[in-house]
């Protein structure tokens, strides 16, 4: 079932209409998200996980504990999930190993600027777990983080370590960052349709733009917390200016 699910995630990276995922981070958050019509496959992000079990980012928690997390969304879902793995907690291609044990048929793994070649030895060794658990079309989304910590040329990085993350086995490649259209287009042309997948951020190309141009996916990463967030902040502020629940609530729980 696993395989058959990561062979799914990967036909809908390929498919050339976008793949659009609204991350989730938690089991309801997953249940939401899933029953929405046109929701094909969910994501986590590593980010909300934290935040929501008191961690701050940047792998301060426990692999267990991200793992047990992922675990109780894949079992809410029925869809296929790809989990935010951060930099794989020191030992990538093993945490990928555990977290398919849980269900899981993609991730996100950053390469936070090794060496490249090291970087692209890890991907190379992440493919190779999961074909040895069985999910050869497991869906690596391997990230660069040339503009995350804001290297010169941070688009001539993100094509190179891009094209070696490819050519080392790796499905789809991660460039988040405030990207414009032009910057779309480089990488596409670099990597080839279907294999850059994107943030979606305030002031990033329409969605209908990023299809045309290519783009496998757009993901969300902590942004949907802090949408439902800024809902719950809301509501509070009512509450202390006599107000209440708003007439658009529904009862999703």
């Amino acid at each position: 079932m696993t395989a058959t699910a990561a062979s799914e995630l990967l036909r809908l990276h390929r498919d050339p209409a976008l793949l659009t995922v609204v991350n989730v981070w938690d089991a309801i958050s997953a249940q939401v998200v899933a029953d929405i019509p046109g929701t094909t496959a969910l994501a986590t992000a590593s980010h909300s996980i934290a935040a929501s079990r008191g961690y701050e980012d940047g792998e301060n928690i426990p692999v267990e504990e991200m793992i047990e997390e992922v675990r109780r969304i894949v079992v809410a879902t029925t869809l296929p999930v790809t989990a935010d793995l951060e930099g794989g907690y020191g030992d990538a291609a093993e945490t990928v190993r555990r977290a398919i044990g849980v269900g899981v048929v993609g991730a996100n793994i950053e390469d936070q600027m090794k060496p490249l070649d090291q970087a692209a030895a890890q991907v190379e060794a992440i493919m190779s777990a999961a074909a040895a658990e069985g999910v050869p079309d497991f869906v690596l989304n391997a990230r660069t983080d040339a503009f995350v910590k804001g290297v010169d040329n941070a688009l001539e990085e993100a094509v190179a370590r891009g094209k070696a993350f490819l050519e080392a086995g790796a499905p789809v490649v991660f460039v988040p960052a405030k990207l414009g259209e032009e910057q779309v287009a480089t990488l596409v042309d670099a990597f080839g349709p279907q294999r850059l997948t994107t943030i979606g951020l305030p002031g990033t190309p329409s969605l209908a733009r990023l299809q045309e141009l290519g783009v496998a996916r757009v993901s969300y990463g902590p942004m949907s917390q802090r949408v439902a967030l800024t809902a719950l902040a809301e509501l509070v502020e009512a509450v202390h200016e006599g107000g209440g629940v708003p007439d658009s609530m529904r009862p999703l729980n």
